[in-house]
């Protein structure tokens, strides 16, 4: 029992506490109070931001509101978050958004995936984005048998994906006793309408998940483990193993610089007090950068820290011509100009 509690201490970094590392240029998301846990960024610097995720185990400051979905424009000289508006016909009483991916189409249009997680089961939910109303429109919701306890997803066409389970169970209480007993159950799967499998295996908690600008890549965040994988692609759209990146830190979602290619990541310093959520303790933010990341010697600086008293709980962050959005699980969004 003791190696148990032990292990459990060592998966969350429950002993770790950090030193802050400030950015000059930083202020608070007017309009965003209650999570923006994932973030994702077009080539043009319209930016989508989830909000509102309620997941087990973690706190929620507004546990009977349902999610939103937010866009930034950081072509505009001061920036702000604005709602989008969802077409009618979807269920927005229930709609629980978490990980988030955009797709670009030859013809220019702009598809925006959603992991939800309607009544605490998990589904993908696909969107077009109308720019010219800042309007998202519902195409498809998307279930399956592997699709289990979605957290991340990254697109790959127009109706295909990959995404990540962060547990084998659905049920809160087993999906405990997984983590507890550190069971290896966790995976990557691929969706498209003619194929459904499973493509890599054996994680504590496969968390974020993104794809190297060239394609030939995709990183996959063991938040449980502290590290980061790099998967070769294949064209049966298999995964093999490439390299390991190991960490000091709960590395949540991971999102790549088109232009370098450095992974830029929101990170959980010490994720025991993140599930407490303790007031007089509360759960810190850490944002990295990873660069070359495939070379025998990779980059990792720590960019950003804070013990909470701004940002609780960060768990994105994502870089656009100089500046950086950092989002959380629960809690604010800062806007910082590198």
């Amino acid at each position: 029992m003791l190696k148990f509690l032990k292990t459990r201490r060592n998966r969350l970094n429950a002993a770790r506490e950090i030193d802050p590392v400030t950015l000059p240029n930083c202020q608070l998301i007017k309009g965003i109070e209650r999570g923006s846990e994932d973030i994702d960024i077009l080539p043009n610097g319209v930016a989508f931001i989830s909000s509102g995720l309620k997941y087990p185990g973690l706190k929620s400051f507004a546990p009977d509101k349902p999610g939103e979905i937010f866009l930034m424009d950081l072509n505009e000289e001061k920036p702000r978050a604005v709602e989008l508006r969802i077409s009618r016909g979807f269920d927005l009483a229930s709609f629980n958004p978490h990980g988030i991916s955009t797709y670009i189409d030859k013809d220019d249009t702009v598809y925006l995936f959603v992991v939800n997680h309607p009544h605490q089961k998990s589904t993908v939910e696909v969107f077009k984005f109308v720019e010219d109303d800042n309007s998202l429109v519902h195409l498809k919701t998307i279930r399956h048998d592997l699709l289990i306890s979605v957290n991340d997803i990254v697109a790959m066409g127009p109706d295909s994906f990959y995404a990540t389970n962060d547990h084998y169970f659905s049920d809160f209480i087993l999906m405990f006793l997984e983590m507890f007993l550190g069971l290896t159950w966790s995976n990557v799967v691929y969706y498209s309408p003619k194929e459904v499998k499973e493509v890599a295996a054996g994680f504590y908690s496969a968390n974020g998940i993104n794809i190297s600008p060239d394609k030939k890549y995709i990183y996959v965040a063991d938040i449980l483990d502290h590290k980061v994988h790099v998967m070769e692609k294949h064209a049966n759209w298999n995964l093999t193993h490439a390299k390991t990146l190991q960490l000091d830190t709960l590395v949540d979602n991971l999102s790549v610089d088109p232009d370098t290619g450095d992974i830029w990541t929101g990170c959980h310093p010490n994720g025991m007090k993140l599930f407490y959520s303790d007031p007089e303790n509360l759960p810190a933010s850490e944002v990295l950068r990873i660069q070359n990341i495939l070379s025998e010697e990779p980059v990792v600086t720590r960019v950003y820290a804070d013990d909470g008293s701004v940002l609780q709980g960060s768990s994105v962050a994502s870089v656009h011509g100089g500046k950086l959005l950092i989002g959380t699980v629960f809690h604010r969004a800062l806007y910082c100009e590198l």
